[in-house]
């Protein structure tokens, strides 16, 4: 429907009245299809999940005739082809249109015989509630009291400690180098020899070699290692020669669902998590569906059932109560539930059966976005951002009235997490969700295969794909199936990247996550995702011939070619990164009005618009969609610039001063900033002293979050930033602000959630409560010289977390106090994590901050 209502819209000249009216007829029979799928989507069956499939086939096979004549219509070589293009495409879309009046005649047969209980198209309303919700442990007192007096046992021997349990975060692969080099991340850089060897060791293939350096970088220490989602006692003797023995205490603790793998490792202790009770059952379920402890008396009899019937088994209990949370709730309606899970025991193929409702509640415009999660790895921390636009990339997403299509996609993700379907990992600064998860159970629910049909791809051991299984083609029922729609391929895969091949009209999206690929490109000439992970690409001319591309998002070497990328008139998100490489973009940038998200890794010129010609024969154009724009290098902030990208909210600029361009700030022209109203992120790095800066920009009531870097501004005019209404998140890095004392004003930063102070040479900062009413994270990195921490932070009600990385001890110890008085005050959730205290300079220092932590298990040291 998407690429239809595109082309419908889009004022291409050589779309004849003839195939504009094809289109528009086309486009009523999906919109109807889709209302059926809409409105039937919570009555799941055998007929309607096969019509669901062949609608999805249909789809896809329309999406290729349109996009094809299209496509071929743009390309230069299609000048002497036109005629011979239009009889085809007359040709094709007559037998689409003959398959989408058959799935409508299959439609109406399903409609007499189905009563469909929900007539209207339902809306869905962002629930009020924040991201994190209710930090539930229900009945694990006991459990935790066991296993901490296992880990703080008295025996001087290594000894694991297996924590084993149902239907856990379970992989089932697994990749020795990987956890190897993840167990580097999370240690301390005891030496700065030894952090070298372990990072010139990451390029190497040696993974003997890594497994030497970890137990060179352990030896002598005390250390306690722990590993999640461990399904095969092989990973455990791959790492075990690793771990030296020293007895001196040393711990391992790793979770398990498979009781052999706890009893693997020697002097090793078992603990088994209970199954919940009826009672702990029913106080979880009520907690996720109502909010509080106890049933409605209309639901409880029927509630108590569905907890009986969950086994005892958490993850049933969740899903099942995100699934009811959003149902409607009325006995007939949890019967129903009740019935269908009373066979349910505490395995995975049962669970799946509980999934399975989950998924097949989805409101049908959740179902595609779900079901793309999948092209993920196993485990994978997915990218809020990136998911969100490879989502509007791939036409998942439909946005109404005033929403941009990103507010859309954020509410379709949220919508996910509230039905316990998708798991935040990360929050931002803001507390929105920065990064998410599938928990392996519900991450079937995309990758079975009957479910996923042609929606993508995976690449596997089984199934290794390359270029000729891609490019093939199978013919079923007369008709000509596409595979691999979408292609994912993951790391130690059988794939091998292709060459130009113009014929080829397979697949629309390449999602890469392999290290190891990249030095030509993959060219599919319909491809509207390219997607690459990891990897290092170079991109050839031939890239330019891809009109139909909406999102690129690669690490590149040579060969981005700017100069023609007016051709990509379809392009909405250009994320590239390169390393110590300068662009200027082409004046053609202005003719992009689909353009949403442009984002280099390194500076970018953006040029002057062209200017109209006499009679107005060149229209101003406004490129009224571009939201992210970043990072432009010496940017002059110009009424004619400024006015063409009039809905920008994040703006991300470098000044290095020109030779050109005089000193004097006025010059960048930085107060017509405050001509972008809905600029929401503005982040301004410099690499030479500004210190009229602040008196030459203008900054906006919408700005939320703020980055500088390198102002070596006075303190005294942090009252410009601290007076913006609607600032939540302060970032001031490396130089930033100069000044040994920094004092607050009271009535300033008074919505500030999240404040970084990052190379900064202050020494005295003063505060109360009242300076920083609503703080909720602070972060501080690299201040050698800050005292300490105003203790008056202690007192701030909202305060959630403080991070110290390269502190003093004396600031150590204030951060200590202020985690004290926190939970004096009740505030258990407190967090105090200090990084890299084996660092400090001296034997000294570094004996206080070790006495400190001693005297205080509840800091969190790495």
């Amino acid at each position: 429907m998407h690429v239809l209502e595109q082309n419908i819209q889009q004022k291409y000249t050589f779309l004849n009245r003839l195939v504009k009216k094809r289109i528009a007829s086309l486009l009523e029979k999906v919109i109807s299809l889709l209302d059926f799928l809409e409105n039937c989507s919570r009555n799941s069956c055998e007929a309607i999940e096969c019509l669901e499939n062949q609608i999805r086939d249909a789809a896809h096979l329309a999406e290729d005739i349109v996009e094809s004549s299209v496509v071929n219509r743009l390309l230069p070589e299609s000048t002497s082809n036109r005629d011979k293009i239009l009889i085809f495409f007359c040709s094709d879309s007559e037998k689409v249109y003959k398959e989408i009046d058959s799935l409508m005649n299959q439609v109406m047969k399903i409609e007499d015989n189905v009563v469909l209980e929900d007539q209207q198209p339902r809306t869905w309303m962002p629930s009020k509630t924040g991201l994190g919700g209710n930090r539930l442990i229900v009945s694990l007192d006991n459990d935790l009291m066991e296993i901490k007096t296992r880990l703080v046992s008295e025996s001087s021997h290594l000894e694991t400690v297996s924590i084993v349990g149902m239907g856990g975060m379970v992989s089932q692969e697994y990749n020795v180098r990987e956890i190897i080099l993840s167990l580097f991340d999370s240690m301390p850089k005891s030496t700065d020899k030894m952090h070298k060897k372990s990072t010139h060791r990451r390029h190497e293939e040696n993974t003997e070699g890594l497994k030497e350096l970890l137990y060179k970088s352990l030896k002598g220490k005390k250390y306690l290692i722990v590993m999640d989602d461990v399904w095969d006692d092989e990973i455990l003797d791959e790492l075990r020669r690793s771990f030296p023995n020293d007895e001196n205490r040393s711990r391992i603790m790793l979770t398990t669902r498979l009781e052999q793998v706890g009893l693997h490792c020697p002097r090793s202790y078992l603990h088994r998590i209970h199954f919940l009770n009826e009672d702990e059952s029913c106080s979880l379920f009520c907690e996720k569906v109502f909010g509080e402890n106890s049933f409605p008396p209309e639901l409880e009899t029927v509630g108590k059932k569905i907890c009986r019937n969950c086994r005892g088994l958490p993850l049933s209990i969740v899903v099942i109560a995100g699934l009811l949370s959003t149902a409607t709730k009325t006995h007939h309606e949890w019967e129903k539930i009740a019935e269908n899970i009373s066979s349910v025991t505490s395995n995975d193929e049962q669970c799946s059966k509980i999934l399975d409702l989950s998924y097949n509640n989805l409101p049908q415009h959740l179902k595609g976005c779900y079901l793309y999660m999948g092209i993920f790895p196993e485990d994978f921390n997915i990218p809020v951002k990136e998911l969100l636009k490879l989502w509007i990339a791939e036409g998942f997403v439909k946005s109404t009235g005033p929403k941009t299509f990103e507010d859309a996609a954020e509410e379709y993700l949220l919508d996910l997490v509230q039905r316990s379907l998708v798991m935040v990992s990360e929050e931002s600064s803001r507390g929105k969700i920065k990064a998410c998860k599938l928990h392996d159970l519900l991450r079937h629910l995309c990758t079975n295969e009957p479910r996923r049909g042609n929606f993508f791809l995976v690449s596997t051991h089984e199934t290794p794909l390359s270029i000729r299984s891609l490019r093939r083609t199978i013919i079923r029922q007369g008709k000509r199936i596409e595979r691999g729609h979408r292609v994912s391929i993951h790391p130690d895969k059988n794939f091998l990247p292709g060459v130009k091949s113009p014929s080829t009209p397979l697949p629309r999206s390449i999602i890469y996550f392999d290290r190891h690929l990249v030095t030509k490109f993959v060219y599919f000439r319909l491809l509207k995702v390219l997607y690459i992970h990891y990897s290092m690409i170079d991109l050839p001319k031939e890239i330019m011939e891809l009109v139909n591309l909406r999102c690129i998002d690669a690490k590149f070497r040579e060969g981005w070619y700017l100069a023609s990328i007016d051709k990509l008139r379809n392009l909405q998100t250009i994320t590239l990164h390169s390393y110590g490489k300068s662009f200027e973009l082409p004046q053609q940038i202005w003719k992009m009005q689909q353009l949403r998200h442009v984002q280099f890794s390194w500076s970018i010129t953006l040029p002057c618009p062209p200017k109209a010609r006499v009679k107005g024969e060149i229209p101003v154009i406004f490129l009224e969609n571009l939201q992210t724009l970043s990072v432009l290098e010496n940017f002059r902030c110009t009424e004619a610039v400024l006015k063409r990208i009039p809905n920008l909210k994040k703006l991300g600029v470098g000044y290095s001063s020109p030779p050109e361009a005089p000193l004097d700030w006025g010059y960048y022209r930085l107060h017509n900033l405050a001509r972008l109203h809905k600029l929401e992120l503005l982040k301004i790095e410099f690499s030479m002293p500004s210190p009229s800066f602040l008196q030459n920009i203008t900054f906006l009531a919408s700005l939320r979050k703020l980055s500088l870097m390198g102002c070596r501004l006075p303190w005294k005019d942090m009252t410009i930033v601290g007076s913006l209404s609607n600032l939540q998140v302060l970032k001031l890095r490396y130089k930033a602000f100069e000044c040994p004392e920094w004092e607050p004003i009271e009535g300033e930063f008074d919505q500030l959630k999240y404040l970084l102070l990052a190379g900064l040479d202050l020494k005295h900062w003063r505060a109360e409560n009242i300076h920083f009413p609503k703080l909720r994270q602070l972060v501080i990195r690299w201040c050698s010289s800050l005292e300490m921490i105003p203790f008056g932070i202690a007192e701030i009600p909202t305060l959630d977390s403080i991070e110290l990385l390269h502190c003093s001890p004396t600031v150590v110890t204030s951060a200590k106090e202020i985690k004290e008085e926190q939970l004096n005050m009740g505030n258990d959730f407190f967090r105090l994590r200090v990084n890299d205290y084996y660092q400090l300079n001296t034997r000294k220092s570094r004996m206080i901050l070790e006495a400190a932590v001693e005297a205080n298990s509840g800091c969190i040291v790495s």
